[in-house]
């Protein structure tokens, strides 16, 4: 397989993996078990291609909030529901978001200076995709119940902002969680019932926490002089094929979720969790 075909698949895996609940870490291992490991700034790249897929995405959305701070309506937007668009709520929602990025920001660097992080090998990423599993189905079922006795709501409060933030943290230091998984179920369980709504607020708010890791992680790989030897035609490709990969993924998720529980993320985890102890050694 050539270089260029090996990156190709490399991009097309964390593009799809990364914003559904199906922990893009878990699935790259396992890939590159035939594809080969790849440099920091590669696995970096590919993850800015999947975060500017969103942002595109959710352009209205950021842009609504902005005018919404200089006292101006938003343009009408045609992206599925979920963000209010009059001025006021924009600004309630973007100070959420500032929360929610807040919280995780503070959280990241106190978790990175305690060196309190799992190594994104095979055995505990496998665990951390069945217990993300487990953790699905029990959101999807109390969070049901809720809706059931009180109606749909699509609200996204404090506490929840604050909680979307620390779910974050954990995501990062038990690698193969998955970030939207986390967030999304973290809401669910608090009390945004409308699975759209609280699958918006966990994308949304993963643009900046995102972007802000990654150019942190850019930082360190530019400083250490691994860029001197990378592949660019291979990172160019991987990039393209991540963020048209992760646009198409993201509005298929956004569409499937109007309809549909998260059911079939959390049995399909089990069996990459189950797929990851047989195929990659405890660590590697």
């Amino acid at each position: 397989m050539t270089d260029l075909l090996a990156a190709l698949l490399l991009g097309i895996i964390e593009g799809i993996t990364e914003f559904l609940p199906i922990s893009s870490t878990g699935h790259l291992l396992i890939a590159e078990r035939w594809l080969g490991h790849r440099s920091d700034l590669f696995n970096i790249g590919i993850q800015a291609g999947a975060i500017l897929a969103v942002a595109l995405i959710y352009r209205k959305r950021l842009w609504g909030m902005l005018l919404a701070f200089a006292g101006r309506d938003a343009p009408a937007s045609h992206d599925p529901p979920g963000i209010t668009a009059t001025p006021a709520q924009s600004r309630d929602y973007a100070l959420k978001l500032g929360a929610a990025f807040a919280t995780t920001a503070v959280g990241g660097l106190l978790v990175k200076k305690l060196g309190w992080e799992l190594p994104e090998t095979g055995t505990p990423v496998a665990w951390a995709l069945v217990l993300g599993g487990a953790w699905m189905l029990l959101a999807e079922h109390f969070a049901a119940r809720r809706a059931a006795a009180l109606g749909e709501r699509s609200a996204i409060t404090w506490p929840i902002a604050i909680a979307v933030g620390i779910a974050q943290v954990v995501a990062g230091v038990f690698p193969g969680t998955s970030r939207s998984g986390a967030t999304i179920f973290i809401a669910l369980l608090m009390g945004t019932t409308h699975r759209a709504a609280a699958t918006e607020f966990a994308f949304v708010v993963g643009i900046p926490t995102m972007f802000a890791a990654t150019g942190y992680e850019l930082i360190d790989v530019l400083k250490s002089g691994q860029a001197a030897n990378e592949d660019w035609a291979a990172f160019a490709v991987a990039f393209v094929a991540s963020a048209v990969t992760a646009f198409v993924a993201v509005k298929w998720l956004l569409r499937y979720i109007q309809s549909h529980r998260f059911t079939a993320f959390a049995f399909y985890r089990f069996a990459l969790g189950a797929a990851l102890l047989a195929l990659v050694p405890s660590g590697s």
